[in-house]
């Protein structure tokens, strides 16, 4: 699905097959970095239905992020009606065998032709889609990160810029040669404070209590991550959305306490860590019976996949 943004109006909605963009070596994106993106899911359920996962939220994410990086927002009903006439042609690459899902990327880029550093007058809004099984198959092993920052207090860390992800990937690398399968990154100014992990929000389970970091202009404010604060209050687990520092991290867990660490995202759903290593003090975390991670994974994607009742209304059903 692609719609250009021109004379100050979307326009010209239209779906067309998967293919090159043409742009020329002067398009503003390549230049400034003007550009941003959500990350969404839809799921089959046993009926053949497809079911979209909070999508109106996904919707409203985008234009937040549109608006710190002056672009232009969409409007609902371009969004929606293409995300639905897309959808409906992509809909045998959403598979109702277990672990599968679609995959889907609504984002908009400056496209205008122009070397002047200022906002473009012209942009793309485009969505593409992807079959997917799960981002990691496995528990992962976690380094907190001392040096480098994701995001900075004033800047576009709560939002989905593309830029954010750029600059994460030179200390990603280097972690995953040391044996890492992702960084938890910390706070730019001291390096004390925990503010995601990868490119997914982080929790914490001390004790039987649930611990996420509160959101701020540096973490992002994940729909997954909601869903699962939702989920764990209405199961009777108490959370704590609040400043964590790595010193109570560790701490934690020299008395025995820190039970679980698991982060959540929209291409991980949510995902146990089974290590954390600071400096040179490898952390293991061992498997709980009773683990918080697997049971509100499990709840979130049994009404992901129309498997239990959506109390909430997170899904949408696809119009045939």
């Amino acid at each position: 699905f692609i719609c250009d943004f021109k004379d100050g109006e979307w326009m010209n909605p239209e779906v067309l097959p998967y293919g090159p963009i043409k742009m020329f070596p002067a398009t503003q994106v390549i230049h400034y970095g003007q550009s941003i993106f959500e990350g969404m899911k839809a799921f089959k359920n046993n009926q053949g239905d497809i079911l979209f996962f909070r999508r109106t939220d996904n919707f409203n994410m985008l234009n937040k992020s549109a608006i710190r990086l002056s672009i232009p927002q969409i409007e609902e009903a371009i969004f929606m009606n293409g995300l639905d006439k897309l959808l409906q042609l992509d809909s045998n690459w959403c598979r109702s065998e277990k672990g599968y899902s679609l995959y889907i990327r609504p984002f908009i880029f400056a496209s205008a032709e122009c070397v002047k550093a200022s906002s473009s007058e012209e942009f793309k809004f485009m969505i593409i889609t992807s079959p997917t099984l799960n981002y990691y198959p496995n528990a992962i092993d976690l380094v907190i990160e001392e040096k480098f920052s994701r995001a900075t207090q004033g800047g576009v860390g709560n939002i989905k810029a593309a830029g954010n992800y750029a600059g994460s990937f030179y200390p990603t690398k280097m972690a995953n040669a040391k044996g890492f399968t992702q960084v938890i990154w910390t706070d730019s100014k001291e390096h004390k404070y925990i503010e995601e992990s990868g490119t997914m929000n982080i929790f914490f389970r001390i004790n039987d209590k649930l611990i996420t970091p509160k959101l701020s202009d540096s973490i992002l404010s994940g729909i997954t991550r909601d869903s699962i604060i939702r989920l764990a209050k209405d199961k009777g687990i108490e959370v704590e959305e609040r400043v964590i520092s790595v010193d109570e991290i560790v701490e934690a867990w020299k008395e025995d306490q820190l039970k679980e660490v698991f982060g959540s995202g929209t291409a991980v759903t949510v995902v146990s860590a089974r290590s954390i290593t600071l400096k040179e003090n490898k952390m293991n975390i061992s498997d709980q019976e009773d683990s918080y991670a697997a049971m509100l994974k499990k709840s979130l994607q049994d009404i992901q996949y129309g498997r239990s009742e959506d109390l909430y209304n997170w899904t949408t059903k696809l119009k045939r």
